[in-house]
């Protein structure tokens, strides 16, 4: 829980000087009370002391002010609430290195399988494109709710040479503003989700789409999977494709977007999921200073009925 008015939290310390000067007073009355030596009389006179009841009331009234005051430093909770419309592209690395095993059965196979965990997870509102990237890249699924579709172009993806990350980034962006540009200001924000190894080997550099992202204010989240002893034969040589985290890392990061690594199909749906859920909600910071203002006026409520009760008198 944060305060959006810190300093207000002061008003605490008058409080505390009230609930001192309280003790203060009580003591002194306990010696004026010594010096009545007459114990039987004061027996006759006061058959019947209140004891601790009698500091009920001052320690509720503290107790309800310190409420007061909490309310009135407006206290705020962050809350997730779901989002009612996004544009996402996913963005899938088909280059050769795709082929490796070390992601069973291998680590195409299993983006294939986790983009579709992906779409089950995300709210039926929003829009969801599909990327294709080797040595160039290719919107195969424009942004659209109709999920058969995306399943569709999620089945045919095939393999291709080289890598292009920059390439996909960008032709994901184009995609999102092409999209967008039929609502105006209203367009509904974007999001990329790139799934790749990691290292580039051709087209534009992941910086200059990176940069390009961040212009746009669109974070590109990215999932590195595979394993540093990856491997795919070419011709019956094998080739040594280790994952390259960092560089996807490098480029989540400076978008504004998280950056995910897994090494088996079961992460990698894990992984999904955490994406959906975080393009599916948004977090709003909510004030809750009604809270502490309710539960002031209850125990304003709880102190007269208990003054009634004891003593026949309000506080």
């Amino acid at each position: 829980m944060n305060f959006l008015a810190p300093g207000r939290l002061l008003l605490l310390i008058v409080l505390l000087v009230l609930a001192c000067a309280y003790i203060a007073v009580q003591r002194r009355r306990g010696r004026y009370a010594v010096r009545f030596t007459n114990l039987a009389l004061l027996e006759k006179v006061a058959p019947v002391r209140p004891g601790w009841r009698r500091h009920v009331p001052a320690a509720a009234f503290l107790l309800m002010a310190g409420l007061f005051v909490t309310g009135f430093a407006r206290p705020a909770t962050d809350v997730r609430v779901p989002r009612e419309q996004a544009t996402i592209m996913v963005a899938v690395d088909v280059s050769n290195s795709m082929e490796a095993t070390d992601v069973r059965p291998d680590r195409l196979a299993a983006a294939k399988r986790a983009a579709g965990a992906f779409l089950d997870g995300l709210p039926a509102r929003f829009n969801v494109g599909l990327v294709a990237f080797s040595g160039t890249a290719a919107v195969t699924v424009p942004p659209t709710t109709d999920r058969a579709a995306m399943r569709t172009g999620i089945d045919r993806l095939a393999l291709g040479p080289r890598t292009a990350i920059g390439e996909g980034v960008i032709a994901s962006l184009e995609a999102i503003a092409a999209f967008g540009a039929q609502y105006g200001e209203s367009a509904p924000p974007g999001r990329v989700v790139l799934l790749s190894d990691g290292t580039n080997t051709a087209g534009r550099t992941p910086v200059e789409a990176a940069e390009r992202a961040t212009r746009a204010r669109i974070p590109v989240s990215t999932i590195a999977y595979g394993t540093p002893d990856g491997v795919f034969y070419q011709n019956g040589v094998a080739v040594p494709v280790p994952v390259d985290g960092p560089a996807l890392e490098r480029l989540a990061q400076s978008t504004g977007g998280r950056f995910y690594e897994a090494a088996s199909g079961t992460e990698l749906r894990q992984v999904y999921q955490d994406i959906g859920s975080s393009v599916g909600y948004r977090t709003e910071r909510r004030e809750v200073w009604s809270w502490f203002v309710g539960a002031g006026l209850l125990l304003a409520c709880a102190t007269a009925a208990a003054s009634l009760l004891w003593f026949s008198r309000l506080p």
